[in-house]
């Protein structure tokens, strides 16, 4: 994280009941008009966008329409299609919070950086354990080969605020939630509310 340029502005895509985690993947079909524009600027520059949950109808002012905090995305792979659409799929990078609106001809926004760190680090261990464990029941009704997937995925994972949100990103669907959890900044929180959530097995 250390090592990638974080723009303290950045162009914002608006989608109702979407929230992208840190670590998550999302494939986006960008076909309004503005949005190609807040594309073609991220692909000439940072190649960072953002992504922000839109809390009901859309109005000319964003900082009444969305939740305050979102994730940076970074652009993994783009194909721009015949008609001009493009299809992408956005890495999440950072939680972030829109500190400004801007003038653009697309949302954007100065953004804060959210950093993601757990503490006390010499209980890092055990909520690495608890995590897979709560892995582990989320994932038992599905097909073998997709579970030892998902465990050989997860076992790999050495820092327990990265698996909390690749977790979060995978398992969990309930769009509130998902924001919830987005904008609880203590990582320590994130990891017990996600184990008591899933030690009863799916989430809705």
């Amino acid at each position: 994280m250390s090592s990638l340029n974080i723009p303290q502005t950045c162009g914002v895509m608006l989608l109702p009941d979407c929230t992208l985690f840190p670590h998550g993947g999302l494939p986006l079909h960008i076909y309004e008009d503005r949005y190609r524009e807040m594309l073609s600027d991220a692909l000439h520059g940072s190649c960072f966008f953002a992504v922000a949950r839109l809390l009901g109808k859309e109005t000319d002012d964003p900082s009444l329409c969305t939740a305050p905090v979102g994730t940076m995305g970074l652009v993994r792979a783009s194909r721009e299609l015949d008609d001009g659409t493009s299809n992408l799929l956005l890495h999440g990078v950072i939680r972030v919070r829109f500190m400004e609106w801007l003038d653009s001809p697309y949302p954007k926004a100065r953004i804060e950086p959210v950093p993601s760190v757990f503490e006390p680090e010499s209980q890092s261990r055990g909520a690495l354990e608890a995590l897979q464990e709560a892995a582990e029941i989320v994932t038992r009704d599905l097909p073998d080969e997709v579970r030892d997937a998902l465990t050989s995925m997860t076992a790999q994972i050495d820092d327990p605020s990265i698996l909390a949100d690749v977790m979060a990103q995978q398992f969990l669907h309930n769009p509130d939630e998902r924001q919830d959890l987005l904008e609880m900044e203590s990582a320590a929180a994130r990891i017990a509310w996600i184990c008591k959530k899933f030690e009863s097995g799916a989430p809705q």
